[in-house]
């Protein structure tokens, strides 16, 4: 599991690097989106790919020597390795406990607003409008919205354009995407950096869609 974790860190970084390198400032957003959940796909299936090979051993290797010191040494590698690694499973677990609860409760008071809240379906995109101040935001065709200031006309036309971008083009899949993978690796900082360039990325993905 170790080597695995370090060969798609490995992968994380290279492709980040790049990104932040020679992509990150181009306005090729479309392909950057891609080039972001693409890069994490690939980092996650790479490790598991393995190439075999198999060497003949010299006709003098001694087995004999090989299983001397494999008995010397093995209860006592044995035990700490075992006391280390059921700490830091339990560890791991734990981090996945409590992001999977954050990300469950996340969903799940999203659909409760949608469920509770008035709305006003206009064509594909519902606006759900809320009673409690809030900066307006996009759950897949779902835009939520203050109540009141939304009868008045209080929201400009331009920020309700851009939250109909980020339905239009769909960008909560990529954010429960990298959510979901927050869960797993949570423990990975290159994970939550993918997650900040995926949302601003989003960002200029619906400003560009705005403009258009």
């Amino acid at each position: 599991m170790e080597l695995y974790i370090l060969k798609s860190s490995a992968c994380l970084l290279v492709l980040f690097s790049f990104y932040k390198f020679f992509l990150e400032k181009e306005s090729i957003h479309t392909f950057k989106r891609f080039y972001l959940l693409g890069s994490i796909v690939v980092s996650i299936l790479i490790p598991w790919i393995t190439f075999i090979s198999y060497t003949a051993l010299p006709e003098t290797f001694s087995n004999a020597f090989v299983i001397e010191n494999i008995g010397a040494n093995a209860s006592e590698t044995e035990v700490t390795t075992s006391h280390l690694s059921s700490i830091l499973w339990t560890l791991y677990g734990i981090g996945v406990a409590i992001f999977s609860y954050k990300f469950f409760r996340n969903i799940t008071n999203l659909v409760i607003k949608i469920r509770q809240n008035p709305k006003l379906k206009l064509g594909h995109i519902t606006n759900v409008l809320l009673s409690k101040e809030v900066t307006p935001h996009t759950f897949f065709s779902y835009i939520f919205l203050n109540k009141q200031r939304f009868e008045s006309n209080e929201i400009p036309n331009e920020v309700l354009l851009h939250e109909k971008m980020h339905a239009i083009q769909k960008h909560s899949i990529d954010v429960l995407f990298i959510e979901f993978i927050q869960v797993i690796f949570w423990f990975n900082p290159l994970v939550w950096l993918y997650k900040s360039s995926i949302k601003l990325n989003h960002e200029f993905l619906a400003d560009q869609g705005a403009i258009a």
